[in-house]
């Protein structure tokens, strides 16, 4: 949440930063919790809930900040419903592993790109905007898209 506040005040190197610190912090809790057996059902719907703010709708206030910072009031708007559609994606997705967890199913493979692959993707698609290697926000918004459909996809990804 205050990366959000970062990214909205225009220091996104700040945001960046403490999202990567966020993604450490969630990789190191879930370990502690898996060696010590300290898995409840609440540990794991705040998990969920913490990977929504830093995975899902951090990245995507930072691309669409970034993406709109200079345009015009229909292109945020229409740019806008491309994150709508984003978020409620990831939430979906979350969601539904959730509900997979707790019928206890465990799998090798993800089925769906993973919110932290799908966050790395929109801060890599992040670095390709802002050093105008693909300039043009509506290209970018496609690529958004995309993503937010492979995260409900049926597309396997290793677990690792």
């Amino acid at each position: 949440m205050i990366a959000i506040h970062f990214i909205v005040h225009g220091d996104y190197f700040t945001a960046i930063v403490l999202a990567w610190i966020g993604g450490a912090l969630d990789i190191a809790d879930g370990k502690v919790a898996r060696k010590y057996n300290l898995s409840t059902e609440f540990g794991i719907q705040v998990d969920s809930y913490a990977d929504f703010i830093s995975f899902v709708v951090m990245p995507s206030f930072l691309l669409y900040y970034a993406m709109t910072e200079h345009g015009t009031g229909f292109e945020q708007i229409v740019i806008g419903l491309v994150f709508i559609a984003y978020i409620v994606s990831g939430l979906r997705r979350l969601i539904e592993f959730n509900m997979k967890s707790e019928e206890g199913e465990v799998a090798k493979f993800f089925e769906g790109v993973p919110t932290p692959l799908g966050a790395i993707l929109l801060w890599v698609l992040y670095l390709i905007f802002s050093y105008d290697i693909i300039a043009n926000p509506w290209i970018i918004s496609v690529f958004v898209a995309v993503i937010a459909w492979s995260l409900n996809s049926k597309l396997k990804i290793p677990h690792p």
